[in-house]
């Protein structure tokens, strides 16, 4: 990898993925941390879905496909840096390996092209540091190829492995606390699994700092909470705090996948996969390999502290907009 530092801090930043969840929360805090000098362009595909950055003033939102190598090149031109949030979790072969492994290997034949070194790429816990075809899953070998693309394209990089992230707009917590809303009880596929979710809020934290600093090159930090949980102990907390804590039926792993299988078939985004379950065998916990968000200067939420402020029966967005004020400070 090569490590040759670029201008710091950079002024620009090209953010792949900056409409999504984390997105959002990272072109917010650049934007604040960088002052009047800073500057955020934001790819989407429609622009409806960048509503929520419209208001912030130095936001360039584009209509673009990233997927297009020559297009990445145009969006490129002028910036110093770019953040890549893009990824799947569901998906065909196919799919994970045009989101996780042919997006970087466009991205970074098009930051040599348009003279750009500095990139900060989103992975995930779980992934290992070397032999992807090791890893269970689709979702995990394609994160893993996806992060040797960058590596080796001697680009001036840093790597972010978060954990499972909770926050307002999550599609985890709240996704359990709505089922146990409706169910007398949750049959549960993958229930001992082990998690380690971390604040949406400190990971783009962590993005930023990682911006900042150019000792954050060539490192890679695993984003995780304080405490490790079961997926099942993660949802009786999600409908404890909802107001509507069902009883968790543990699945053994045969109806598990049919669990997963029927989930599969219905419409819209599926709620899990047999490739989620692959993926699960493998701990979503800090592997203590590599650093984590407290190198950063991140002391990460405990996610008792923020899951009520918006999972609770009357959530208010004033009362959860304390919690974020808090986290720019920091």
């Amino acid at each position: 990898m090569n490590t040759t530092s670029p201008p710091s801090p950079p002024s620009r930043v090209l953010v792949l993925g900056g409409t999504g969840f984390v997105g959002r929360s990272v072109c917010e805090r650049w934007l604040r941390r960088a002052g009047g000098t800073g500057r955020v362009r934001v790819p989407t595909r429609r622009l409806a879905h960048a509503r929520a950055l419209q208001p912030l003033p130095t936001a360039e939102i584009v209509q673009a496909d990233v997927h297009d190598r020559a297009t990445l090149e145009r969006l490129l031109a002028g910036c110093d840096a770019v953040v890549n949030l893009v990824a799947i979790l569901h998906g065909r072969p196919a799919d994970f390996e045009r989101v996780h492994v042919e997006l970087p290997r466009s991205l970074a034949a098009a930051c040599r092209a348009a003279g750009v070194t500095r990139v900060v790429h989103v992975s995930a816990l779980g992934v290992p540091d070397g032999a992807p075809e090791s890893a269970p899953s689709n979702y995990l070998r394609s994160k893993a190829r996806g992060e040797v693309v960058l590596r080796d394209a001697g680009l001036a990089l840093t790597v972010l492995r978060p954990s499972v992230m909770f926050g307002a707009d999550d599609r985890f917590l709240n996704l359990f606390a709505r089922l146990q809303a409706l169910a007398p009880f949750m049959p549960l596929a993958g229930a001992e699994a082990r998690f380690q979710p971390v604040w949406v809020e400190d990971v783009a934290g962590a993005i930023v700092a990682a911006l900042e600093r150019r000792d954050t090159i060539g490192r890679i930090f695993e984003c995780a909470g304080p405490r490790e949980y079961t997926l099942a102990e993660l949802v009786r907390l999600a409908g404890r705090c909802a107001g509507h804590e069902r009883a968790v039926l543990p699945l053994p792993d045969s109806l598990g996948r049919v669990q997963a299988a029927l989930m599969a078939l219905a419409p819209g985004e599926p709620l899990m996969s047999a490739d989620n379950l692959e993926s699960m065998k493998v701990p979503n916990v800090a592997s203590g390999r590599h650093e984590g968000l407290e190198a950063l200067g991140i002391t990460p939420a405990a996610l008792e502290a923020v899951a009520p402020s918006y999972l609770g029966p009357h959530p208010g967005r004033a009362r959860f907009g304390a919690f974020r004020a808090r986290a720019r400070q920091r």
